[in-house]
């Protein structure tokens, strides 16, 4: 299957130990003019001032890129871009700047562009020899938005973005349009490749424009920009604020293959009403309108503005929401103040219409189940969790967004009186099946004589909760022998399954249901499937797929996968879905033994362990061949096995939905382009 549907992997590693006490800082003898030379016990001796390392300037992001973009994958990749363009939406924002222009080229350089104000040139006061621009580029923590008065709302890290992207790029350029004099400063690594210039005169032109390549030594040499992503993003910038327009520009010989234009321009003067109805298009609403509404100003900060729509299909809903344009995907305090809002609004509306009873047992959760929500706010100084700002921590947020979203939707419920009662009746029967469940699962646990039904493959686990308990799905009898034996039996399980199971991305109802293995999985999980998952009801904690290391194996996987996104999107975006990696090579030499998981492993593994030396190599034609105690020191045992976890990231759904329907739906022609298009890639392999 194609990597875009893993959107990230984890490695499960023993943790480090820490560090011992003789490694820390002796604390400084008291009244001592000058350090004994030799001070300290045997550890300390050799550890001295020489050995306190300062890093200065922006070495500290090249150093631990994680702790200022989460990473150095394709997510921490794509979040350069992210800073580079909120710099110019807060210029949207502010309103100083119409348009904002992204270009991808073929050599991989990105480039942003704004008709804002542009950066500061001028000398800065507290940095001799060096302009603004310089200092802002190649400082931590300089910027113009610690100061409301220079931008009332930011999305931004403050001085901290936009340096961030230099230190981690190879070349960055920088060209500034103001007072009609075009300057350009150059950057690598972090560094000032020479003074500022001055270009001369411009017409008609002003604003900042960065064009910049992500650093090999950092991303590896393979990092590549993602175009479909790009044009995602920008378009979700586009929604945001519905006062610019973003052009969007890529080199044709980047989309070949791919559903993206060359050239689009994104303006929306809808903004997140237009955002939804897209995203909800062609699907069975409860109510027929879209509850929407924006506010300007909301004490002294800025806008506020949101889209809302019921899904009557029995499907999950979902919340999208943003601070001053940044997505935030864990929520955070300003998606609290919406779930009271509606909550309470609905309330207070059956209270009126004579009907509090129906909903006194109705809580937020009944409201959102099926609540498809679009939240934007824009407020002055605003708080996150993290650096990568995936959760909004403000406060105050949740009183500005309850208080404006609850006026509105009094004013709408109270309009559409019919539409309301609808609404009502639906959120009603979702509180009564949460309590139904809930009953049913009191009862289960009451009946002693009643014993719960599981396929009669499945080799459970003696713990009583999912907490810490793991199921593995290995392919066919062999496999599940040998895993039955390796396992842990305290905390875990294994269900063999035979052979290649359906594939549900072009199986009809009808089959899905009647399909055997399928059924016994759903059955040993114990959560239902589609709009009836229920995350408090699956069994164990990890579901591990653990498939031979060969193409068989891979494509069991991808059918396995393909399952979990279809009929439990719920259980990946938890986090419980994984994947085991058991090696493929055995290398034995004198008392040497080492597992190598490919071939590049296989050879790394005997330049660096071996030597160069040519140990016998044995090739695993599959799991059910391991020794039990073999695939438990491989590939079981959590102290030394390696866990790849699948996650679809908060931005790339839409692009998963299209992967996995392009390669595992009914349309044969697609998976052929797309063998096609990798026909370069497969003659390599038939070359090794």
């Amino acid at each position: 299957m194609d990597n875009d549907l893993f959107g990230g992997s984890e490695a499960e590693k023993p943790k480090a130990a820490e560090r011992p006490a003789s490694a820390r800082a002796p604390a400084p003898p008291k009244a001592a003019s000058k350090p004994p030379a030799s001070a300290g016990t045997p550890g300390e001796a050799g550890y001295n001032a020489s050995d306190i390392e300062v890093l200065e300037g922006l070495e500290p992001v090249r150093r631990r890129p994680g702790m200022y973009i989460g990473g150095t994958d394709e997510k921490a990749l794509h979040h350069l871009f992210a800073e580079v363009i909120d710099n110019s939406m807060d210029e949207a924002v502010a309103g100083h700047a119409s348009f904002i222009e992204v270009e991808l080229d073929e050599g991989g350089f990105l480039t942003v562009t704004d008709n804002g104000r542009g950066i500061p040139v001028d000398p800065h006061p507290k940095f001799p020899g060096k302009s603004a621009l310089e200092v802002i580029m190649t400082t931590l923590h300089a910027g113009g938005k610690f100061d409301s008065k220079v931008y009332e709302t930011s999305g931004g890290l403050h001085g901290v973005g936009i340096s961030v992207v230099n230190a981690l790029s190879d070349v960055l350029e920088v060209e500034v349009a103001r007072g009609q004099t075009l300057y350009r400063q150059c950057f690598s690594r972090g560094h000032a490749q020479g003074a500022i210039e001055t270009l001369g005169r411009v017409q008609n032109r002003r604003g900042t424009r960065v064009r910049f390549h992500p650093d090999a030594q950092i991303f590896g040499a393979g990092a590549r920009f993602d175009p479909a992503r790009l044009f995602r993003m920008s378009r979700s910038k586009a929604y945001l604020f519905g006062g610019v327009e973003i052009r969007w520009k890529c080199a044709p010989a980047l989309l070949e293959g791919r559903d993206v234009p060359p050239e689009a321009l994104f303006r929306f003067p809808g903004g997140l009403k237009d955002y939804m109805a897209r995203d909800i298009e062609g699907k069975d609403l409860v109510v027929d309108n879209i509850f929407s509404g924006k506010i300007q100003k909301t004490g002294g900060h800025g806008s506020l503005e949101w889209a809302i729509a019921w899904l009557a299909t029995g499907e999950d809903g979902f919340s999208s929401s943003y601070c001053n344009t940044i997505p935030t995907p864990e929520g955070g305090t300003h998606e609290q103040g919406l779930r009271v809002a509606l909550l309470r609004g609905l309330r207070d509306h059956a209270e009126r219409i004579g009907q509090s009873k129906r909903m006194a047992s109705v809580t937020s959760d009944d409201v959102m189940a099926t609540c498809a929500a679009m939240l934007s706010v824009f407020i002055r100084e605003p708080e996150f969790q993290g650096q990568t700002k995936d959760k909004l921590a403000t406060l105050e947020a949740a009183r500005i967004v309850e208080n404006a979203v609850r006026d509105g939707f009094d004013h709408w419920l109270a309009a559409s009186p019919q539409q309301a009662g609808r609404l009502i009746d639906w959120t009603v029967d979702r509180a009564e099946e949460r309590l139904r469940r809930r009953l049913d699962k009191e009862v289960s646990r009451k009946t002693a004589t009643r014993k719960l039904r599981l396929p009669g493959k499945l080799a459970d686990c003696s713990n009583a909760g999912a907490a810490g308990s793991e199921l593995f799905i290995v392919e066919g009898d062999s496999a599940g022998g040998s895993a039955k034996q390796a396992r842990n039996r305290a905390n875990q399980a294994v269900l063999p399954l035979r052979g290649k199971i359906l594939n549900v991305a072009n199986a009809t109802r009808d089959k899905l249901s009647a399909n055997q293995q399928l059924q016994d999985l759903a059955l040993a999980l114990g959560c239902g499937l589609g709009s009836h998952y229920r995350d408090d009801e699956l069994r164990y904690d990890k579901i591990i797929i653990m498939t031979d290391a060969d193409v068989d194996g891979a494509h069991i996987a991808s059918l396995l996968v393909t399952f979990f996104w279809r009929q439990m999107p719920k259980l990946i975006d938890k986090g419980h879905l994984y994947l085991a990696i058991p090696p493929l090579y055995k290398l034995s030499l004198g008392g040497k033994t080492a597992y190598a998981r490919d071939d590049a492993h296989r050879d790394e593994l005997i330049a660096s362990l071996f030597k160069g030396k040519k140990p016998e190599i044995g090739r695993f034609k599959g799991l059910g061949e391991m020794m039990p105690a073999q695939l438990k020191e491989t590939t079981m045992d959590p102290k030394a096995r390696t866990l790849l976890k699948v996650v679809v990231e908060h931005d790339a759904r839409e692009e998963t939905a299209d992967t996995v329907e392009r390669l595992m739906g009914n349309k044969p022609e697609a998976r052929f382009l797309f063998i096609q298009e990798r026909a370069a890639f497969a003659g390599d392999l038939v070359d090794i």
